[in-house]
């Protein structure tokens, strides 16, 4: 009898951990998990999404993604995607904003940082009004792989440098930085080397750079120095500006002049303006 009784224990002991009553991953709603990955970093939700189909599927729901968007999205993927903020998931339009992504003609560049959120503007020489840039026996742009962009303008020798920009542009609040980002001096490759010719440069220790900012929402900033570190990138700091109203643009109008005709200038490669989230110059090396 007893063991008849032991082999009944037996079997529902084998019973209790039958497969059929095993619980996995796989078993959790879709709908919970959602909730659960809303609460992460992108990182983090993308490294989930691999442990099975049920994450797979919890990732790519809306609401999920649309709490890592920023509040302008939509306006982000109308003005630099060019396409209707309705006909792409949430998670889609995630992915392809933090893609750089040209637009106005491929000489202005936006991305999204996976990590922060915050966003980053990036203006071409090539949409900058420089005096003179007609003429070849000022500037001329040269081809290079050490901008994103490919080309950069390059300055032979003049006695006016003038350069003006403007952008119009609708930011989420906060606090936002503009650089010029300059060589003096221009470089290529020899032999998988990187060469620098510095025989052209000139002036730029006579007299400093003024570098200005204004924006339509009544922000200004203006900066001199004298140009430094030849054969090398540069990101010299205009100024700050403050954003408050995510649903209004702000234009933004910037320029670098020195214009003493006393003497020339030249040696001068011109990359970029670049315009980044105030907090994110330490991580990006910025003065």
């Amino acid at each position: 009898m007893g063991a008849g009784i032991s082999g009944i224990a037996s079997d529902r002991d084998s019973e209790c951990v039958s497969p059929r009553w095993k619980t996995e991953l796989g078993d959790i709603p879709e709908s919970c998990i959602s909730l659960i990955l809303a609460s992460l970093d992108p990182p983090e939700i993308c490294k989930l999404a691999r442990v099975n189909r049920t994450f797979h599927g919890a990732s790519s729901v809306d609401f999920v993604w649309e709490s890592k968007l920023p509040s302008n999205y939509r306006f982000l993927v109308r003005r630099v995607l060019g396409e209707n903020p309705d006909d792409l998931s949430k998670k889609e339009v995630y992915s392809r904003l933090c893609q750089a992504s040209r637009f106005d003609g491929g000489n202005k560049e936006f991305w999204l940082d996976k990590m922060s959120g915050d966003i980053g503007l990036c203006v071409s020489s090539k949409a900058l009004k420089i005096t003179g840039i007609d003429d070849r026996r000022y500037w001329n742009y040269i081809a290079t792989d050490e901008s994103r962009f490919s080309t950069v303008a390059y300055l032979q020798q003049i006695w006016w440098v003038e350069l003006v920009g403007e952008i119009e542009f609708q930011f989420i609040p906060g606090q936002y930085s503009l650089f010029f980002r300059l060589q003096l001096g221009k470089s290529s490759r020899r032999f998988g080397r990187r060469v620098s010719n510095l025989d052209q440069i000139h002036g730029w220790d006579i007299k400093p750079v003024r570098f200005q900012l204004s924006t339509t929402n009544g922000h200004c900033a203006t900066s001199e120095c004298y140009l430094y570190d030849p054969g090398n990138w540069v990101h010299y700091h205009v100024g700050d500006f403050y954003v408050d109203n995510p649903n209004t643009p702000v234009g933004i109008k910037f320029s670098m002049v020195q214009i003493d005709c006393t003497h020339t200038k030249g040696g001068l490669c011109v990359d970029s303006v670049l315009i980044c989230p105030t907090g994110c110059k330490k991580r990006l090396r910025l003065p």
